[in-house]
């Protein structure tokens, strides 16, 4: 049985999601982060080597990574949904934006986060610069909302659930005004909306309300 293995607030609930969306077979163990890190508690960390979220077990299997673990999924419980194939129209969109999400966006935003909180001066030279990548990725992702409903384009597929913790979820972490940005608000009106996300964001994280605005 594959199980999915969630910590509180975290990528994992990705891989809850996307099971509610293909409506996969599997379970699921939530992990609570410490009171005094916010870190993953150690029966977590030592599900996997790296000790981060997410991780899944699958008989033997034991897999982190969320890019990783969501292409498993779709291979052994797709059937060909939330991905496009080689042939049509938005599939280069749709590899684009599904390793956007943890190859830029979320790279940017941790480590805004962590020199936010070194508490480096206004004009420090490394802070503006790292500030800067961040309006560039969110300006990329504005625009690319304003002339697309989804990532990948007119449909829904994996490359939103990549990307949708980053726009979400990870303002615990690095709080973000959406006001600048009208059209990721419509997107996650959009997302919110979608019965699965509602399930995985009930299943996985039921005291926290999700940031869709």
């Amino acid at each position: 049985m594959l199980t999915a293995h969630h910590l509180g607030r975290s990528q994992s609930e990705r891989i809850i999601w996307l099971c509610e969306e293909l409506e996969a077979p599997y379970a699921l163990k939530r992990y609570e982060r410490d009171p005094a890190t916010i870190l993953a508690p150690p029966e977590y960390k030592a599900l996997h080597p790296m000790g981060a979220a997410p991780v899944i077990t699958d008989g033997a299997l034991v897999l982190a990574e969320s890019g990783a673990i969501a292409e498993y999924i779709m291979a052994k419980h797709g059937g060909g949904r939330l991905a496009p194939g080689p042939d049509h129209p938005d599939f280069a969109q749709y590899l684009y934006w599904f390793h956007f999400a943890n190859g830029s966006l979320q790279p940017v935003m941790g480590r805004n986060m962590v020199l936010r909180r070194l508490g480096l001066p206004p004009g420090n030279p490394v802070l503006l610069a790292m500030q800067d990548r961040l309006h560039r990725a969110f300006d990329v992702v504005e625009a690319r909302l304003g002339e697309a409903d989804h990532f990948a384009g007119c449909e829904f597929t994996a490359a939103d659930i990549m990307a949708v913790f980053s726009l979400t979820t990870m303002r615990l972490f690095l709080p973000l005004d959406l006001a600048p940005y009208p059209n990721i608000l419509a997107y996650l009106q959009r997302i919110g909306a979608r019965p699965a996300y509602q399930r995985a964001m009930q299943k996985g994280d039921p005291d926290m309300m999700p940031l869709l605005t």
